[in-house]
C-alpha cells in the first residue's frame, strides 16, 4: 500500500485546514486508515483513526470536536478536516494503513505497516 499525503500549510489561530491522503495498492480500500503527528522534539502521537468500512472513528482527546476524520472509498482517500486550530496543533501530519479489527486499538503506531511521506502543519498565533 502507498499513501500519498497533502494538504499542509499555514495557518492562523482558529482557522482551518484539509489534509488528504491517498491510497493505492493492492486491496488498500480494505485497510483502515489513521493520523498520526510529529512536532519537533516530540514521539509521534495518534491523532485520528477510521475503520475500514468508515462505520467507526476515533479521536486524540485534545482534537474531539475540532476535527473530523472521513472517507471516501470509491476515491480511496482520506481526509481530516481541521477546524478551530491552535498552535500547539503544529506538527508534520503523517497518514498510515493498517488491518485494525473490530476491538483493537486504533491508537497503537505499530497497528500500522503502512506510512505516508507526512506533511507540515503550522498554526501561528
Amino acid at each position: 500500500v502507498q499513501l500519498q499525503a497533502s494538504g499542509g500549510g499555514l495557518v492562523q489561530v482558529g482557522g482551518s485546514l484539509r489534509l488528504s491522503c491517498a491510497a493505492s495498492g493492492r486491496a488498500s480500500n480494505t485497510y483502515a486508515m489513521g493520523w498520526f503527528r510529529q512536532a519537533p522534539g516530540k514521539e509521534r502521537e495518534f491523532v485520528a483513526a477510521i475503520s475500514s468500512i468508515g462505520g467507526y472513528t476515533d479521536y486524540l482527546d485534545s482534537v474531539k470536536g475540532r476535527f473530523t476524520i472521513s472517507r471516501d472509498s470509491r476515491k480511496d482517500s482520506v481526509t481530516l478536516q481541521m477546524d478551530s486550530l491552535k498552535p500547539e496543533d503544529t506538527a508534520v501530519y503523517y497518514c498510515a494503513a493498517g488491518r485494525i479489527y473490530p476491538g483493537n486499538d486504533y491508537s497503537r503506531r505499530d497497528a500500522y505497516p503502512y506510512w505516508g511521506q507526512g506533511t507540515l502543519v503550522t498554526v501561528s498565533s
